[in-house]
């Protein structure tokens, strides 16, 4: 290659902008997030530019750990992460594989092994994400085989670098505890992103989003509710952020269907099917009880 660079043109060419531009649209918030997956973007398209012009340097350690509360949008970037490094050609197929604990180890002698290379099987030529990481370890358990699963990922992630990358997850305390105990793993990751909690404007951003994928709206009154709704669930046990929002959603959507079932008749209008109304936010039990409602206790990251 001779002449000036068009890093524009390779940009284009990579399709990579296009999946930063729906991250933004897709996640609100996350500034610095963001901020850093570009980054990361950044210096891979530079590093394929540089290969392609035979300027020797060690190929860039793409293992992550991304840290935070429940339902800051871990499992999303690291889904858009998948696509960027695949479309950049560091990976060669771009999919996301997806496990916890249970997903690697065995419950007895000789189990672990296979279970954790059977994973790793699936997700080469991806990104193997694993949630709540820290619970591969626990020294408390002599009898535990976490630490067979953790000598294979620490293998893996050494040896085959070029053909998976991994992303640890799960809340911030925990994971620093993990990679304490766990030195060998920490020194294999490249990336450290700390996910923010949401504010309350950002979750009322966010639901306006769900509830429009989903051909719902809010009335004004029922902006109003939802706002002070997110503003008392924010103070309440077991809050997990955008996960919490899309729970009480979907309780409100619920309410408007019996509501409108109540009422029967045929005058139900279009309006009518899309529309939340106040009535359907303000009788969760956050309002009257000042508790969660049934079934909003996920506390998984």
């Amino acid at each position: 290659m001779d002449g000036p660079i068009d890093l524009d043109a390779e940009l284009r060419a990579s399709n990579v902008q296009g999946v930063l531009d729906d991250l933004d649209r897709e996640l609100v918030g996350l500034r610095p997030i963001k901020t850093r997956i570009r980054e990361i973007a950044a210096l891979l398209l530079i590093e394929r530019l540089r290969r392609r012009l035979d300027l020797t340097s060690a190929a860039p350690t793409l293992h992550m750990d991304f840290t935070g509360n429940p339902g800051t949008g871990k499992t999303t970037v690291a889904l858009r992460m998948a696509t960027i490094l695949h479309r950049l050609g560091y990976i060669r197929e771009g999919h996301l594989v997806s496990v916890t604990r249970d997903d690697l180890v065995g419950q007895y002698i000789g189990h672990t092994a296979p279970k954790t290379r059977e994973v790793v099987k699936r997700a080469m030529g991806g990104v193997l994400f694993i949630d709540e990481a820290y619970y591969l370890y626990k020294p408390e358990n002599e009898r535990d085989y976490g630490q067979e699963a953790i000598e294979i990922l620490l293998q893996v992630m050494e040896n085959q670098r070029d053909d998976l990358v991994v992303v640890l997850a799960g809340y911030t305390g925990k994971m620093n505890t993990f990679y304490e105990s766990n030195p060998g793993m920490r020194s294999r990751i490249a990336h450290h992103l700390d996910f923010p909690d949401y504010t309350a404007p950002e979750l009322l951003a966010i639901a306006k989003l769900m509830l429009a994928a989903q051909s719902y709206r809010l009335s004004a009154q029922a902006e109003d509710a939802l706002t002070e709704y997110i503003t008392l669930r924010m103070r309440l046990p077991h809050f997990a952020n955008a996960r919490s929002i899309r729970n009480a959603l979907d309780r409100a959507r619920l309410r408007q269907a019996n509501r409108l079932f109540d009422r029967g008749g045929k005058g139900l209008t279009r309006d009518d099917l899309m529309t939340i109304e106040a009535e359907d936010i303000r009788a969760s039990r956050v309002f009257a009880e000042g508790i969660p409602d049934v079934g909003d206790a996920d506390t998984r990251v």
